[in-house]
């Protein structure tokens, strides 16, 4: 991801001692105690997030002191740096974010081994590049650089930094990291290390990156300091336009933003309005894109209102028929926030294979905000992103039970239309766009 955020010059100039932030910017640490901050010995037995979830809260709250007093033997505060000696709990954010854009400095020495945790989760790494590739550990890859995304799975995207990017030891780093779902974008002193990858779930991986956590500043091996660690958190408008600038090559607009010009269906069942799609309430009915596609990659907004249903129609025949059973699939639009849908199938919720297979839940934005949702359809084999978090990853060729014993023949479906499937709701769509994946 090339896209610079408007507000904040690719290289932040940095004041030499801890000072206000940039501006938008909410300083982590104050130059002058822990405040804000609290340990964590994440590696140790009963410390790994989903454990500590499970605490009672006086237990909860009595293992943190713990941890907090055995960081604040190794943790101090010199000339404005914070300070770690190599040892010890690490340091955690008081406070839980999501999409962010974070900014600091650290300066470490030989052989030390340290990194950035993001929602609880490691993590952007930080090595002592000077050392030699041993082919004996081949995960291990400090030569290439700080940046990476070292616990991602060997291979994948993100995990070995693009370009080398460390100065000497005794000089300062400086770090400017973006995070919206689970992509992950890391400049290195001006370098751009990681472009846009998917940071994977550290403590699960058949899971999502969860929506929020806390930063963690990792430390083990030798001394590190760090200074004028800001954070900024981005707001959901520009988090959408950070997904859409992204890897944006090759998509086409299906929508002009002002009419129903080359859809088809019921469309006197809806209206535009604000360069918007919204289905009139109490009215219902199949629209849909005139072009055909087979392979596909979709991106769009939408905006549900409380309890709002409605759905997408990939690879719909067109006509009267059910959307749910007929087409390749109806891709689930819902607020399943709402009460009333508190004992669907799990197969009905937001972001599901409706009737085929359950997405994974609580990655919505509030009701009568814009989410940005990627959907693409390759084969029999469905991928669907909301918010920038992949919520579903299917083979749609394998699914043998169905909701309400009802068969999906139109999930074998190799080519059809893009559309909406309206349930009488006035959700919102804009910005769809579609890219053909050639074969």
């Amino acid at each position: 991801m090339r896209y610079l955020l408007s507000c904040v010059a690719l290289c932040v100039a940095f004041p030499l001692l801890a000072a206000d932030p940039p501006k938008g910017f909410t300083a982590l640490f104050n130059g002058k105690d822990l405040s804000g901050w609290h340990g964590w010995a994440i590696h140790t037995k009963g410390a790994a997030p989903a454990d500590v979830a499970k605490l009672a809260p006086d237990d909860r709250a009595k293992k943190l002191d713990e941890w907090t007093t055995d960081a604040k033997k190794h943790w101090s505060v010199d000339k404005g740096e914070l300070v770690n000696d190599g040892s010890g709990a690490y340091l955690a954010t008081d406070k839980d974010y999501g999409d962010i854009e974070l900014l600091l400095e650290y300066k470490t020495v030989a052989k030390a081994d340290s990194g950035i945790y993001l929602r609880n989760t490691p993590q952007v790494q930080i090595w002592d590049w000077n050392q030699v590739f041993d082919p004996k550990n081949p995960n291990r890859k400090p030569h290439l650089g700080s940046g990476g995304l070292f616990n991602n799975t060997p291979g994948a995207n993100g995990r070995d930094p693009l370009v080398l990017a460390d100065k000497p030891f005794g000089e300062w780093s400086t770090f400017r990291i973006i995070q919206v779902g689970e992509r992950t974008t890391v400049y290195l002193n001006g370098k751009l290390v990681v472009d846009y990858a998917r940071m994977e779930n550290y403590w699960d991986r058949k899971s999502p990156l969860p929506k929020v956590g806390k930063i963690l500043l990792q430390t083990h091996g030798g001394e590190i300091r760090w200074r004028n660690v800001f954070v900024r958190e981005i707001p959901s408008t520009e988090a959408n336009e950070i997904l859409r600038k992204s890897n944006a090559k090759g998509f086409e607009s299906v929508f002009n933003g002002k009419d129903f010009d080359g859809w088809a269906g019921a469309v006197e069942n809806y209206e535009v309005i604000d360069n918007a799609i919204v289905c009139k309430k109490g009215k219902g009915g199949n629209i849909y894109a005139k072009p055909e596609y087979a392979d596909f990659t979709a991106r769009l907004e939408y905006k549900l209102p409380p309890g709002g249903n409605n759905g997408l129609a990939l690879r719909y025949p067109g006509g009267s028929v059910h959307v749910a059973t007929q087409a390749m699939c109806e891709l689930q639009i819902l607020d399943d926030t709402d009460p009333k849908y508190a004992k669907l199938d799990p197969r009905q919720f937001n972001g599901s294979a409706y009737g085929m297979v359950p997405a994974q839940r609580g990655f919505l934005r509030p009701v009568g905000e814009w989410n940005f949702m990627e959907v693409t359809a390759k084969g029999s084999t469905l991928q669907v992103e909301l918010n920038g978090t992949r919520i579903l990853d299917a083979d749609l060729s394998k699914v043998t039970e169905f909701k309400d014993k009802q068969p999906h023949p139109g999930k074998d479906r190799t080519t059809g239309h893009f559309g909406f499937a309206g349930h009488n709701d006035p959700v919102a769509f804009r910005g769809i766009e579609i890219r053909k994946i050639e074969k």
